[in-house]
């Protein structure tokens, strides 16, 4: 139990600005492959907090003003982690045309003009699908279906940057700083994070009595698969980048595939 905590903490403190004891931090580096079976719970955490921040500003701002705040919330959350990895992938693939060049774009600090315009069109299509969603879809949305809603889109869209690690190989290995993080690593680590991945979505589809909820997961693997391919035409892989990448374009398709199961339900 120990090395699972151990473990647990390890993915915290990596994949968020929350952290644990401190001899967790004292070389954590092997941790890390292992880790990542805990990505999900990392999501079960961060959606739960978001999910109070947006709860407790509805009740004193209102649904808009809310929204923006969880946002503001979830991006501190994280350090604004997954944004940045998205935004250079946004500069690399959009001004870079070789696999070189576009790596070399990718690893440069700097934000260009494609990032910025990324970023802006996510950030305005994520306020935009959720105000839809608790404006108008739930309506009478109560406290746990809330939570539950914002648990599953963190919880899921971290499994999909996960199945990425496992299907494709990282573009540029020798050059990481932190390697261990994208080894591929045992397939039970795969598997367990597939179970704390479910656990929410089940759970709400249960509670909700809404089967078609289920669903959710089809376009989110889809699109990730979709995404893998891609970076994998251009640089024979993926790198950090894309997997921040893959986590906020599929948090988005979960809160856009919401809406459309409640079309036909």
């Amino acid at each position: 139990m120990n090395q699972q905590l151990k473990l647990f903490f390890t993915a915290l403190s990596f994949y968020s600005r929350l952290s644990g004891p401190a001899y967790i931090h004292q070389d954590n580096a092997h941790n890390l492959p292992d880790s990542i079976r805990y990505l999900p719970v990392v999501g079960w955490i961060i959606g739960l907090l978001t999910a109070a921040v947006f709860m407790g500003a509805t009740y004193l701002f209102g649904e808009a003003v809310a929204i923006l705040l969880a946002m503001v919330a979830s991006i501190l959350l994280t350090g604004a982690f997954h944004e940045d990895g998205f935004a250079d992938v946004c500069d690399g693939f959009g001004g870079g045309w070789a696999k070189e060049k576009i790596l070399t774009i990718m690893k440069d600090s700097r934000l260009g003009t494609y990032g910025v315009v990324g970023l802006i069109l996510l950030l305005g299509l994520k306020f935009a699908a959720l105000l839809q969603l608790f404006t108008e879809t739930f309506i009478a949305a109560n406290m746990l279906t809330i939570t539950g809603l914002f648990i599953v889109a963190h919880a899921l869209s971290r499994f999909a940057a996960i199945t990425l690690v496992f299907n494709h190989n990282y573009a540029r290995i020798e050059e990481s700083k932190a390697s261990g993080a994208v080894v591929k690593g045992k397939l039970i680590n795969l598997i367990i994070a597939g179970i704390f991945t479910l656990i929410p979505l089940v759970g709400l589809t249960v509670y909700l009595a809404q089967p078609l909820l289920l669903l959710t997961v089809i376009p989110v693997l889809l699109f990730s698969f979709y995404l893998g391919a891609y970076f994998k035409k251009w640089i024979g892989g993926y790198t950090g980048d894309c997997l921040g990448a893959v986590q906020q374009l599929t948090e988005v398709t979960v809160y856009l595939s919401y809406i459309l199961i409640w079309k036909f339900i």
